[in-house]
């Protein structure tokens, strides 16, 4: 279903860019039918850089910091930011929620991952997930909030959870999200209830009679609450739930690392998170890192949107360790590609650049999106390159 939303080519890419309106946006993009940009797979995987999404936005609408849709975007960059500080940091609780670490379980209830719990929002989402391998941002809240706050899970559960099926999964944004939700990258925890989802979402996801039913100051007191776990009312349909994959597909016709393919080629490396078509004149390698998959497995349907947009780009196609393929890749010519912070060896070892910001930071770790997007100086118009030495 993902590539039918989101088909992996540049000529997609740039279809959403070119449908992008953000006033429509900023009104209604808190509905599940709102006018969200469906940018993300793109920016993920890098068909669409996010410096080259904000200057043709900043283009073709005129759009300055203050406008929403320039501000949502920041997050993405925040997110990185504070990547870029804390580094693995990001996969620990940044400080203390609500409640002490030890008091959520770290480990995803079956009604939960099967979308059984009887929760018509949270069943809705999880199903949607499962099918596109993508979720409106305001799903994402609603099941996240739920997992945490009133199933007492732990945010690093079902964070990984998650994003082994998202199509547009990326750790910083993803992992950072549910620690804004549960209160451990945040002043607060971020709790909804039933008469939120019947604003922004339609009637089958609705949850009139619930564990969501309540006003906020009795969720608030809840996600409090250490003994306090929402029971499920039980016997729901239950889907099946998708296994996660450390590698592609047998079907994918990636091979160990061959380094005569490459002697003596000007190489350009191709990789998850850099799918732009190559320039000429360049020998397009597409390379996959093991040690990161066996760390962060993903699903069956991400997987074959990657393998579907890398075998448009090029045949060569390896998968080995990153000190494997920096050994293979060192018979080249020359290697040239962009750097990416889900594989830090692209820069520490061969060099490779970081793509360019689209805002002027400031240098110094912010600690809350707010600290950090009012001290933007603005954009970057000619792009700023990444920090290296910081991954």
């Amino acid at each position: 279903m993902s590539s039918e939303l989101f088909p992996p080519a540049p000529a997609a890419a740039d279809a959403r860019l070119r449908a992008v309106r953000p006033h429509d946006y900023a009104r209604t993009r808190n509905a599940l039918d709102g006018a969200v940009t469906g940018l993300s797979p793109y920016i993920t995987h890098g068909l669409l850089p996010l410096h080259a999404v904000v200057s043709t936005l900043r283009a073709q609408h005129g759009l300055q910091l203050r406008d929403k849709l320039m501000q949502e975007l920041g997050w993405r960059a925040y997110f990185h930011h504070v990547w870029r500080h804390v580094g693995d940091g990001i996969f620990t609780s940044l400080h203390e929620g609500p409640l002490p670490d030890a008091v959520y379980s770290r480990e995803l209830p079956r009604d939960i991952v099967s979308g059984a719990t009887g929760v018509p929002v949270i069943d809705q989402a999880v199903r949607a997930l499962y099918r596109d391998g993508y979720l409106h941002n305001h799903a994402r809240m609603w099941l996240a909030s739920y997992v945490v706050h009133l199933r007492k899970i732990h945010w690093r559960a079902g964070a990984d959870w998650m994003y082994a099926r998202l199509l547009d999964g990326d750790l910083a944004s993803n992992h950072l999200s549910w620690q804004w939700i549960a209160g451990t990258a945040s002043r607060k925890p971020y709790l909804f209830n039933a008469e939120n989802v019947a604003r922004h979402a339609p009637p089958s996801w609705h949850g009139e009679g619930s564990v969501i039913d309540a006003d906020y100051a009795t969720l608030d007191r809840l996600a409090r609450t250490p003994g306090f776990i929402a029971n499920t009312a039980g016997n729901h349909h239950a889907v099946a739930v998708p296994t996660t994959l450390h590698a592609p597909p047998a079907c994918a016709n990636v091979h160990a690392p061959e380094p005569v393919a490459v002697a003596g080629s000007d190489v350009w490396l191709v990789h998850p998170w850099s799918l732009a078509d190559p320039p000429g004149g360049t020998l397009p390698v597409a390379v996959f890192d093991v040690d990161f998959h066996q760390r962060w497995p993903w699903s069956e349907l991400r997987w074959r949107w990657v393998v579907q947009r890398m075998q448009a780009i090029t045949s060569v196609c390896w998968m080995a360790s990153g000190r494997e393929l920096v050994a293979a890749l060192a018979a080249a010519r020359s290697v040239c590609g962009w750097a990416d912070p889900h594989l830090p060896w692209l820069a520490s070892a061969l060099g490779l650049p970081y793509p360019l910001r689209p805002f002027v930071e400031p240098a110094r770790h912010c600690q809350s999106f707010s600290a950090w997007f009012s001290r933007l100086s603005g954009f970057a118009d000619a792009g700023v390159p990444e920090q290296q030495d910081l991954f």
